[in-house]
């Protein structure tokens, strides 16, 4: 580059948040503190329903979100990030109430206190991926666990379940999605 060039523009970094493509929130003890527009479209809400808030009120059930943060923090304690594919619910809008597939990446910014601050990206896969059964919190569950590859043995320990329970679970889901085999419910549930 020509040393006589003008020099790059300082960087708005508070622009940059507000207008990046994916969801974006600031958390405190998994309280947003602060979210963008694409969060806020995503959901369903205006940043004033949001900030203040607990992540709880975009998820599902109660349970759903308790179990994953349950999950999250040995992960974060250990790396700092963690990441996964999971059903979300729409907030307001016409949408109120929807689920649907969301890909969510967090880092912590305290590896000794996971929860204590982070900052969390927010992926819609809705329009690759719908959510056509109604499912139960554990359903749900077991079925983000098959979407990543993991095995009965494997998704029964992260949920702290037997791994005979995970296949009554496995077994509902193919009778929702009328699947015939377990690569055949995942091509399904991949499809919607």
């Amino acid at each position: 580059m020509n040393a006589a060039a003008s020099p790059l523009p300082e960087v708005d970094y508070r622009l940059a948040f507000d207008l990046a493509p994916v969801g974006l929130a600031l958390s405190r003890q998994r309280i947003m503190v602060d979210c963008n527009q694409a969060l806020c479209d995503m959901f369903g809400a205006s940043r004033e329903q949001l900030v203040g808030q607990s992540f709880q009120i975009l998820y599902p059930s109660a349970d759903e979100y308790e179990r994953t943060g349950a999950r999250m923090a040995p992960l974060l304690g250990r790396s700092g990030t963690y990441a996964d594919d999971r059903i979300m619910k729409r907030v307001g809008g016409r949408s109120q109430g929807e689920t649907f597939w969301c890909h969510v990446t967090g880092r912590a910014l305290r590896l000794d206190a996971p929860h204590a601050a982070g900052i969390w990206s927010f992926e819609d896969l809705s329009s690759r991926r719908t959510v056509k059964a109604e499912l139960t919190a554990r359903e749900r569950e077991v079925a983000a666990f098959l979407m990543d590859g993991l095995t009965s043995k494997q998704i029964g320990k992260a949920l702290a379940i037997s791994h005979r329970t995970v296949e009554i679970y496995r077994a509902r889901l193919m009778r929702k999605y009328e699947a015939h085999s377990t690569p055949d419910l995942m091509q399904r549930l991949l499809s919607g």
